[in-house]
């Protein structure tokens, strides 16, 4: 194999990105990215037993290039598994490059149904879905910021969506979640400038992952992101975690506090 790192240098052999929700979708597809660029990966993941032994598999390949792969298969809301990768980070002298955030874990229901039958969205499941997809985010920055275990020039990176600002059907759960998500992005480009960390979200166009399938409607949703999008094609993982990449690069250091449209225009409709 080539070796194409651009990471590993002797400034930045211990450098590494952590990610949260890297077990499919955009944070799976992101680490591969990162991974073949050389920057150790450090996973926090609640992997389903029939798709561990996939997952670990992917692991092993990835670990042949010559990177180190951390891997906890724990609750990341929990605060004692902040406090695990906390003392995993300390305990080697390692540095975070770049923490990116992608759990999709969040309540699809419909405020209104005709039907009685069916279960509608309750406050709580407001609450819950903000504290897995917004306020976790706070939480491990927060924690790893305090503790000094951001290098110079790291990056805070998260996946918003265009539900941020346009109501779905049965999304207003994951809609709200994902407004406190950008304006947590917000506040840690300005509260956390002091380590010259950046902060930044990416909107992410249509893609056909697990977290879209499990969505209501989400065959209606493809048919509609075909039409608008100028390139008439769906974004795909691959084309998010390229720009996951590019953001981690040090031309990217003053790119702070965006949401960045990653759809091949598929927003300007």
């Amino acid at each position: 194999m080539v070796n194409t790192f651009e990471f590993n240098t002797e400034e930045t052999a211990n450098s590494w990105a952590l990610i949260l929700g890297g077990s499919s979708g955009l944070g799976f597809a992101s680490a591969k990215k990162l991974a073949a660029k050389g920057l150790h990966l450090c996973i926090v993941h609640r992997t389903r037993r029939s798709k561990l032994e996939e997952f670990n598999h992917t692991i092993e390949a990835l670990r042949e290039t010559g990177i180190q792969i951390e891997s906890f298969n724990l609750d990341a809301l929990n605060p004692a598994t902040i406090d695990k990768v906390k003392d995993f980070f300390t305990e080697r002298n390692a540095s975070v490059k770049v923490l990116l955030h992608s759990i999709a874990k969040g309540n699809l229901k419909p405020i209104y149904a005709e039907d009685a039958s069916v279960a509608k969205l309750s406050g709580k499941d407001f609450i819950l879905t903000a504290e897995a997809m917004a306020v976790s985010l706070y939480d491990w920055a927060s924690a790893f910021a305090n503790a000094g275990l951001f290098e110079e020039n790291g990056k805070i990176l998260t996946f918003t969506s265009e539900g941020s600002t346009k109501p779905l059907p049965n999304y207003a759960a994951v809609s709200a979640a994902k407004a406190a998500l950008e304006a947590i992005i917000r506040s840690l480009t300005f509260e956390l400038a002091p380590l010259k960390i950046t902060a930044n979200c990416i909107q992410a166009g249509v893609t056909n992952t697990e977290s879209l399938q499990l969505i209501p409607g989400s065959d209606q949703l493809i048919a509609q992101a075909l039409e608008r999008n100028p390139q008439k094609r769906l974004t795909t993982p691959e084309d998010v975690a390229n720009v996951v990449y590019l953001l981690t690069k040090t031309e990217a250091n003053w790119i702070n506090g965006a949401v960045i449209p990653v759809d091949g225009g598929e927003h300007l409709r």
